[in-house]
């Protein structure tokens, strides 16, 4: 037993990877799923689909290299952050649809008790801002709008999880209802200095505490998988929230690390060692990992539309087919012209985090075409990524990322796309050699604990990068690109 399988649970698709016995991978398997908009701002996901693509890559995954249950030796489980999913304990059905994290249905409850004063409780205990992002509002309305739901609750007969969570309930057969401490650390109910589900937040939002999940290292036991769905029972030995699991197989185990995934949205995380810095400047303060009951904190700027972005150029405007298409589109956008893209599609995040704010064009002429467009859609991922290092260089005055940004997800392929980045971070950019960092990041997490893998130190020996970007850009253009960008962000907030 000398593979690993790595659960990928992503916002519209779910992967699954196996890992041979020197990390390399075996094989891949990924399976799209809908996404729902039943109002403006609302997102959401049908728990059944979360589950069975989850369940199909899997099996896929295995049975492409004609391996069976046999051949692995645990698996780790990443997942979509923040998405809130409640079930019955006894039949384990959900009572609503998943709320996704990019959901903005409480933007009126954050403002109202942001407004009645509560926001320095909620930040010095979860080290996170009262925002639509986070789970723990987003159960309340759960709870407040499904008939029925908090009296339920309150008798212990509902289930709140994250999707770790769910899926570890699934996996399991309802025989564990766990999460991790960087999943909990996300939820807005859990005190990220004491290390236990805090009360005060609980009562804050009314959330009966018998809801809520055991919480566990990283690598930890998290049971074992039914007997039937790979043919034997397989131990599940780590889980991590997506963004948490980027920055361990990226190897940011030391204190001023930084990485940046490019996902659906842009999430970089800066490691501050094992002191929670409250930040100055409007990031999260969360946990980056956890081992044997000792936190590892982490400042985090979060983005809502990275990937989107170029999803919504296929999707929303049909001007490409494939993401690939962008860069060869960006490369021949006019020079002369200058779009500039506010990707504010479901608020804007970190440092701003508008709930309220809608997307903008700003720069559009007569010539303004699909090449523009493209161009303008990498540029934002480019010009958000530099708001967060601005901010961190506030809390980190030593220099975030020790000059250099690791970056990983399906943006960082994109060669133009990192080498603006770059050009408008005026810093290199270090892609690694393996992409799939979030998925390695739970399978080293897994194989660590299984005795498959290498210790800590080792493992982050074995890190490498396959490309550095430097930046080419002269100076003043950088600054007149992004004092543009500032400028198109002030105007699309004061709408």
């Amino acid at each position: 037993m000398t593979h690993i399988l790595a659960i990928d649970q992503g916002t519209t698709s779910s992967r699954a990877i196996l890992f041979d016995e020197t990390m390399a991978i075996a094989s891949i398997a990924q399976e799209e799923f809908p996404q729902h908009y039943p109002a403006s701002g609302w997102v959401e996901h049908d728990p059944a689909d979360l589950w069975s693509s989850t369940a199909g890559s899997c099996r896929a995954a295995i049975e492409r290299v004609g391996a069976s249950g046999a051949d692995i030796a645990a698996i780790g489980i990443t997942n979509q952050r923040e998405t809130t999913l409640v079930w019955d304990r006894a039949t384990g059905q959900p009572i609503h649809r998943a709320i996704v994290w990019q959901d903005r249905r409480t933007a009126g409850l954050c403002r109202d008790l942001r407004e009645a004063g509560h926001e320095a409780t909620v930040s010095e205990r979860t080290g996170l801002l009262l925002d639509p992002y986070f789970s723990g509002t987003k159960l309340k309305w759960i709870l407040d709008s499904v008939e029925g739901a908090r009296e339920r609750a309150k008798r212990g007969e509902l289930l709140f999880g994250t999707v770790d969570s769910f899926l570890i309930w699934k996996l399991t057969g309802g025989a564990v209802h766990a999460t991790d401490a960087t999943n909990a650390a996300r939820t807005l109910l859990y005190d990220i200095r004491k290390g236990r589900w805090s009360r005060t937040m609980c009562e804050l939002l009314d959330i009966p505490m018998a809801m809520l999940p055991e919480v566990r290292d990283c690598a930890a036991e998290f049971g074992r998988t039914r007997a039937d769905l790979f043919g034997r029972e397989i131990p599940i030995l780590g889980v991590a929230g997506d963004q948490q699991a980027a920055t361990i197989g990226q190897a940011c185990f030391s204190p001023g690390m930084m990485k940046s995934t490019y996902g659906t949205g842009c999430f970089a995380l800066l490691n501050t060692g094992d002191t929670p810095v409250a930040s100055k400047s409007r990031l999260l303060t969360t946990i980056a990992y956890q081992f044997d009951g000792k936190p590892t904190y982490a400042l985090e700027g979060s983005i809502f539309i990275a990937g989107a972005v170029v999803q919504w150029l296929r999707d929303g405007l049909k001007i490409i087919r494939a993401a690939d298409e962008t860069q060869a589109l960006a490369e021949s956008a006019d020079p002369r012209q200058s779009l500039i893209l506010v990707p504010a599609f479901t608020g804007l995040g970190a440092p701003y985090w508008s709930a309220e704010s809608r997307g903008a064009i700003f720069g559009l002429t007569r010539n303004s075409g699909p090449a523009e467009f493209a161009r303008a859609a990498l540029e934002s991922v480019g010009f958000q990524t530099r708001d967060l290092l601005e901010a961190m260089l506030v809390d980190w005055p030593s220099g975030a990322g020790g000059g250099v940004l690791r970056v990983d997800g399906g943006m960082s392929a994109s060669d133009w796309a990192m080498q603006f980045l770059s050009d408008i971070l005026g810093a290199p950019v270090d892609r690694p050699r393996v992409l799939e960092t979030t998925a390695l990041g739970a399978a080293w997490l897994a194989g660590m604990r299984a005795g498959v893998y290498p210790d800590q130190e080792t493992f982050a020996g074995s890190w490498a990068v396959e490309r550095r970007f430097e930046p080419r850009l002269a100076g003043d253009v950088r600054a007149r690109k992004y004092d543009a960008w500032k400028a198109a962000v002030r105007a699309t907030m004061s709408v």
